[in-house]
């Protein structure tokens, strides 16, 4: 995947997860960053469940996935401190 496609990946999934977890997204960098550590984390949960995603929708929904589970996790740590 070429640089341009994984920080649209990014973009997109970035702001469907913000939406999801906080009803607003992050901004363009934010949800970016929260995009793109969301596919490797999607990446891995669907590698370890033996899924893999197809095409550029694909690879939205599991990125989208994964960067709810770090919302999910940071919202837990942000509880507990």
């Amino acid at each position: 995947m070429d640089i341009l496609t994984f920080i649209i990946v990014g973009l997109i999934a970035g702001w469907i997860a913000g939406k999801v977890m906080r009803g607003r997204g992050f901004g363009i960098v934010g949800n970016i960053v929260v995009g793109i550590i969301g596919a490797f984390i999607g990446g891995y949960l669907f590698s370890a469940m033996g899924v893999t995603s197809y095409g550029f929708i694909g690879s939205i929904v599991m990125a989208a996935i994964g960067a709810i589970v770090l919302l999910f996790l940071i919202s837990l740590f942000r509880r507990a401190a």
